[in-house]
């Protein structure tokens, strides 16, 4: 692992994923100005920001074969002029039907960064480097988490929301160009043999599969409210339930996303330790969802005695939804890994599009504050169903014996 090929492999993919975080989470700070200028209701305010995880659902098999047709350069390049058409389309609309055409846009555009990034990284590094690689990856993610709080808080001092999408229209524009020009070609192993029909065969080898099923329900309902809370509603939260002012909500944001950078890294290396003596990543995986479930139990019951840390134990327990990704792959040959992960993702960010616009409808039933803000009372509601779903999807593991995992 040469220093040119980190500055010429890792760092264009790393700065590609740190983009992909930062449009994800910069709606959970600019959620005011979107409600105070457009008049969103919460549904509209959850449905518009989670058409991003709608398309980056849907663009997960497709981009899973095309990962392996014409390989992870070609493919995240492409894709990420999408999500600059996506950032300047949000720019520039003046109605939620236009800002959910910017977001889709976004998850489309993005939907690559992930995944193109780990292929490029088996094809460039050497195995025994990859874990260190790969979390190296997940921490430039959390660090685009962590740009989407209180740097873009700052930014809006300067501009407006619509000004910082015109900064993340030339980002994605810049670094498109980047990965294109700057990752090296490696022509050998770049692309598959495969046709596309055997593509196609490997797909449904994934989704039959007994192992496949047993990890997916918790693992889909745990990183589905991951997602949609952090990526949005951890910040309306704090501020209609906990009472705190714009500065307060951002500063807290920034505190939960380092938490989440602490828990990649975190849950990574106990994972690792405790698989040296033999226990199963998704067993470790199976613990930390349920403890992440646990953490929620508070929230829940709007207990605002310790809000910070309640929210931190959510960011950091919420990553261990990761660990199922690897727990998977080990049970599928290697030529199959990229579609086992990106099919465990169609679900994931599905079950994101769901659960982000879903609270948003709970929250909707009960009547403003006096304040203007959503009642607290929403929140209760939604959040006390999503622990309930999440129990449902833990239980499933426990009880579902047809494979050993």
């Amino acid at each position: 692992m040469t220093p040119m090929t980190v500055i010429r492999v890792f760092v264009p993919f790393a700065i590609g994923y740190f983009l992909s975080y930062l449009l994800r989470v910069v709606n959970a700070v600019i959620a005011p100005d979107l409600v105070r200028e457009l008049g969103l209701t919460a549904a509209e305010l959850g449905l518009l920001t989670s058409a991003n995880f709608l398309a980056f659902a849907a663009a997960q098999i497709p981009v899973g074969i095309m990962l392996d047709r014409y390989g992870p350069r070609r493919t995240e390049s492409a894709m990420l002029l999408f999500a600059a058409a996506g950032a300047a389309v949000f720019a520039l609309a003046g109605s939620a039907p236009g800002l959910m055409a910017g977001r889709a846009l976004i998850g489309l555009g993005t939907s690559a960064c992930l995944m193109a990034a780990f292929k490029a990284y088996v094809m460039w590094f050497p195995g025994d480097r990859l874990p260190l690689i790969n979390g190296l990856q997940m921490t430039a993610g959390g660090l685009g988490a962590i740009t989407g709080t209180v740097p873009v808080e700052m930014a809006l001092d300067f501009t407006d929301w619509r000004g910082v999408f015109v900064i993340l229209t030339a980002m994605a524009l810049t670094f498109s160009a980047a990965i294109f020009f700057v990752v090296p070609k490696r022509a050998t192993t770049e692309s598959s043999a495969e046709s596309f029909r055997e593509q196609l065969a490997g797909v449904g080898r994934v989704f039959t599969s007994p192992f496949f099923w047993r990890i997916v329900p918790m693992t889909v309902t745990s990183q589905s409210m991951f997602l949609a809370t952090q990526s949005l509603w951890s910040g309306p939260w704090l501020h209609d339930v906990a009472g705190l002012d714009r500065d307060a909500v951002a500063h807290g944001l920034l505190l939960i996303a380092i938490a989440m950078v602490c828990g990649f890294f975190g849950m990574g290396a106990i994972t690792e330790r405790l698989g040296r003596r033999g226990v199963r990543a998704a067993h470790v995986a199976f613990a930390g969802m349920a403890l992440f479930t646990v953490a929620q139990v508070p929230l829940a019951m709007l207990w605002t005695g310790a809000v910070v840390p309640c929210w931190m134990l959510f960011g950091f327990f919420g990553t261990t939804g990761i660990l199922a990704y690897p727990a998977l792959t080990r049970g599928f040959p290697p030529g199959l890994a990229g579609r086992v992960i990106t099919g465990l993702n169609v679900m994931s960010f599905a079950g994101a599009f769901a659960v982000q616009w879903g609270i948003g409808a709970v929250i909707n039933l009960f009547p403003p504050t006096a304040a203007g803000g959503y009642a607290p009372a929403g929140y209760q509601w939604a959040f006390a169903i999503m622990i309930a779903v999440q129990a449902a999807g833990l239980a499933w593991f426990l009880a579902y014996r047809k494979v050993a995992v």
